[in-house]
């Protein structure tokens, strides 16, 4: 195989050292009394804010802002793992050797001697082999349970439709998914029409569904795209309320759609209006 890894920079084994010192300070007698009274289920929410707190850097092209998000991450990783060294049976070492022993297992293709044609055989080796792992511990084997809960709407959405896509159950190309929304958006429209709250509530989930659908196919990620939007909106709304300078109440609807167009030729969109809208959306290997 020819395998030759570089050796760890002695500054970065250093840097990791003293935040593992720091970190086991904090939650030591004489620390911190916030950091002394965390439980693993208190910092479990601390942990997915910091996910969506290094993603909003990431949209915005927030290099600093991206270093220093990933480093509340990271220092919340740690913080875990020391609480559950106390007693939950395992530490950091743990969790590193762990992750360190799965990506070698799922990448027999750099560490083993298996020949791959492509990254989608890459994605196919790493789902075979994660079967296996689960057969071997008794897990559930559904293509689906790699997928949490937990997970934004839209977000899980898309990763259900990609895991389905890559057992084989799913559009041959983009004109069934995008019939399919069409489909949705008429049945959605009758339900609306017939008053019928409970079907019209079924309907949208299946035309969101849908339009994730298509946004897959295209390897668009819809998170990050309606997060793009959002943030359009956010300016330009706040455009309009700099503008008008006086209640909200006193405006017509002609004042605000004249300054609502200001503000879309003020604000042209750009990096800055977030990529989701022509960002490409990777291939996923869950764990």
């Amino acid at each position: 195989m020819g395998l030759q890894e570089k050796a760890v920079p002695a500054e970065s084994l250093q840097a990791l050292k003293r935040l593992l010192q720091v970190i086991d300070t904090l939650r030591s007698p004489g620390g911190c009394p916030w950091d002394a009274k965390q439980s693993v289920e208190s910092l479990a929410p601390h942990l997915v804010e910091e996910c969506h707190e290094m993603a909003d850097a990431v949209a915005r092209g927030d290099m600093e802002g991206t270093r220093d998000e990933l480093g509340d991450l990271l220092m919340g990783i740690f913080m875990v793992a020391r609480v559950a060294s106390e007693d939950r049976g395992f530490d950091t070492a743990d969790v590193a050797r762990s992750i360190t022993a799965k990506l070698i297992r799922r990448h027999p293709h750099v560490y083993g001697e298996v020949e791959v044609d492509g990254s989608g055989q890459v994605l196919r080796n790493w789902e075979a082999i994660k079967r296996r792992e689960k057969e071997e511990k008794g897990d559930d084997l559904s293509v689906l349970s790699g997928v949490p809960n937990s997970l934004p709407a839209l977000l899980r959405a898309y990763r259900v439709g990609e895991k389905a896509a890559n057992a084989g159950f799913d559009w041959p190309d983009l004109k069934g998914p995008a019939h399919k929304v069409e489909e949705e958006w008429q049945e959605f429209q009758e339900a609306v029409e017939k008053g019928d709250r409970d079907a019209a509530s079924r309907e949208l989930g299946d035309l969101l569904f849908s339009i994730v659908n298509v946004a897959r196919k295209l390897k668009l990620e819809p998170e990050l795209a309606l997060r793009g939007t959002i943030e359009r909106f956010g300016r330009r709304f706040r455009y309009i309320e700099e503008q008008l300078q006086k209640p909200w109440s006193e405006a017509s609807l002609e004042e605000m759609d004249q300054l609502w167009e200001e503000a879309k030729k003020r604000f042209q969109d750009g990096p800055e209006d977030g990529p989701g809208g022509g960002a490409s959306g990777p291939e996923n290997r869950s764990a």
